[in-house]
């Protein structure tokens, strides 16, 4: 068994170690893969993940074709989840079902500027990525500004809690405040809110 179990692990490492070097290596126009229903439904997840983040042409049983970079693959259908980014940034999603993809063509590898495309379009609005040192820097200076207005607060790993009836999880600011006491809730974001630097934050 353990024999088994060792070899379907570097048959995987083996199968994503290919299509990721493929896609380095080959240019625009290149197939990965072309058959009859049923081929790209059969390959692993393993192997449907060297797809994310790559843009695509993916051709139907019935000839259809859609464009996009792939966001996802669902890890039991082998449905594809396409991106196109329109003007102004805006972007549509299309999804294709597994069992009706033929044939999936490489356009264009991704590379850093796509992962950001990606990670900023399904990042809500207004709403920035911490580093752990800026998070812990941030949880310690809210704690401060609430002991210094004579707010009982403990640090409790990712979360502060305020008086055993309301918490604040990261990133630390009015909208992670969570408590079933409305009066309490509505006390501790307004504060939370006037903390001096707040917005240079």
């Amino acid at each position: 068994m353990t024999a088994g179990n060792g070899t379907k692990s570097t048959r995987n490492a083996c199968h994503i170690e290919k299509f990721s070097d493929t896609f380095k290596r080959l240019g625009s126009g290149s197939r990965f893969l072309t058959g009859e229903m049923g081929e790209w439904c059969s390959m692993l997840p393993q192997e449907w993940i060297a797809f994310v983040n790559q843009e695509v042409k993916v051709t139907t049983q019935d000839k259809q074709q859609y464009e996009g970079i792939v966001f996802t693959v669902d890890p039991v259908s082998g449905s594809i989840v396409l991106v196109t980014f329109e003007e102004k940034r805006s972007a549509s999603v299309k999804v294709v079902l597994g069992h009706a993809v033929k044939d999936v063509q490489l356009i264009k590898a991704g590379d850093d500027d796509t992962d950001r495309k990606m990670k900023s379009l399904f990042t809500p609005a207004g709403s920035q990525e911490f580093s752990t040192e800026e998070l812990e820097e941030r949880k310690k200076d809210l704690r401060a500004w609430l002991e210094k207005n004579l707010i009982p607060v403990t640090d409790e790993g990712d979360v502060l809690r305020v008086a055993n009836v309301l918490t604040i999880s990261a990133p630390y600011d009015s909208e992670q405040c969570s408590s079933s006491n409305e009066i309490i809730l509505a006390r501790v974001q307004s504060l939370v809110e006037s903390k001096p630097g707040r917005e240079q934050q």
